[in-house]
């Protein structure tokens, strides 16, 4: 299904239908300030298994990455922030930026890596805050790919509708997207470093 929300306003009633699919355990297409994303409710196992199969990732291998609403709720999934990666996070957040951390004990388990670490990631995009704030708890979530495109992503949310409306449960069309995903900062080392050029310019 397609539902049109309002990119700067969006509509209450809307974001509450978009809630009630990922408190179903749905899953679903949305709009970020760099590229869409396939998201579902992160206290739903089987949807969590929905987005890996749509995407063909190992969960144990992945980098996953959580959509979540302000840094607090960063840090109660994230292993002891130091006061570096916090100024950096309060620097750059929301932003189009994915920062590697140590995952905390508070995440689920099926989606702790070999590696230990989770990405996490505040858009600076309102339909997305809306629904991080009515859910009250972050998002996974995947970056959207078609096969036919593997060398780009997918803007429009009619294709993407064209594209996926069979594997998700509802997409959100919220204008054409970007095709630049966010730029990837790894925190887990002594020092912060870039690891993939994206959208944005960091701040140190």
């Amino acid at each position: 299904m397609l539902l049109p929300i309002h990119p700067v306003d969006p509509e209450g009633r809307k974001i509450q239908q978009v809630i009630q699919v990922l408190g179903a355990g749905g899953v679903i297409a949305y709009p970020t300030d760099t590229i869409y994303g396939l998201g579902c409710d992160l206290l739903q196992p089987k949807a969590i298994e929905r987005v890996c199969r749509i995407r063909q990732l190992d969960p144990q291998k992945a980098l996953l990455t959580l959509i979540c609403k302000d840094i607090s709720q960063i840090a109660g999934y994230a292993h002891q922030i130091d006061n570096e990666v916090f100024r950096l996070l309060k620097k750059n957040l929301p932003g189009p930026f994915t920062f590697i951390l140590r995952a905390g004990n508070q995440l689920p388990k099926t989606l702790k890596n070999r590696k230990g670490t989770i990405g996490v990631r505040m858009p600076d995009h309102r339909i997305t805050q809306a629904i991080l704030e009515v859910l009250q708890r972050p998002m996974l979530s995947a970056t959207l790919r078609s096969d036919d495109y593997e060398e780009e992503y997918e803007n429009d949310p009619e294709e993407i509708n064209e594209h996926f409306g069979n594997l998700v449960d509802l997409v959100i069309d919220g204008g054409i997207g970007g095709r630049i995903p966010s730029t990837v900062v790894d925190c887990t080392g002594d020092e912060p470093s870039i690891i993939r050029e994206g959208a944005g310019e960091l701040r140190f």
